[in-house]
């Protein structure tokens, strides 16, 4: 292991890993202690066992306030979608997991398909800062996008306002039209969120490392093992590509 890399990510020989709690796909449960567990934790200790190194999990509500650390000395490495708007603080791997996102519609609505979508007057709930509203934010000419703190708040704010459309992740949206009614989920993706792990941009050596890491753990199925393990086969994809 490149001393380079160690010096960069884990000058005190502990590896700090942002970790985003608000996703149920990727963070799954807690230990007694109150660490996370699921795909990403795993991927982040998987990383600080090659470094050799100690792992401290840093926890964080949502991708956002992820993100917003970036700038200061608060994590090593970040697990969360990449965005370009990320891109401009962060340095990122390619995706080592994907998740397909769509939108939600009472079964009536005039809206059939993605494109019908981005119309003026067209009102889209939206959890806030999440890596599908950034692509939207960048994307939509026309609709108009409600944001709401969370999943859940983004789902209270698409029923209590009635809103015409719930912009989301599949899985996620899978689970909400079973328990609203009269409600559909679209066909197709209006994009595909690519979960990687990031970096900050100074840290040359470790993006090298990191992106050998995350394409190793794609080819040798280490991805599928931790998807597997944590029951959400299925919901979350190995990404594709290197």
């Amino acid at each position: 292991m490149s001393k380079d890399v160690i010096s960069e990510l884990a000058p005190n020989g502990t590896l700090r890993a942002g970790v985003n709690l608000s996703n149920p796909l990727l963070v799954t449960g807690s230990t007694p202690g109150g660490d996370p567990v699921g795909v990403s934790p795993d991927l982040a200790r998987a990383i600080a066992d090659r470094l050799g190194v100690a792992l401290v999990y840093v926890p964080f509500a949502s991708p956002g306030e992820v993100a917003d650390a970036a700038g200061s000395d608060a994590w090593d490495i970040a697990l969360i979608a990449a965005e370009p708007a990320r891109a401009e603080t962060m340095a990122f791997t390619p995706a080592y997991v994907e998740i397909e996102a769509t939108y939600l519609v009472p079964e009536n609505s005039a809206l059939q398909s993605i494109e019908d979508v981005d119309h003026p007057g067209v009102r889209i709930a939206v959890s806030a800062r999440a890596a599908y509203d950034l692509y939207l934010t960048r994307t939509l000419k026309h609709a108009e996008l409600h944001r709401a703190k969370g999943l859940g708040g983004a789902v209270d704010l698409f029923v209590n306002e009635k809103l015409d459309v719930l912009a989301g992740l599949r899985p996620a949206l899978n689970e909400d039209v079973k328990r609203l009614p009269n409600m559909r989920i679209m066909d197709g993706r209006y994009t595909t969120v690519q979960q990687a792990v990031g970096t900050k941009p100074e840290n040359k050596a470790a993006i090298v490392f990191l992106q050998d890491f995350v394409a190793e753990a794609k080819r040798s199925g280490l991805i599928a093992q931790l998807i597997e393990r944590h029951g959400v086969k299925g919901r979350l994809l190995v990404a594709s590509g290197e």
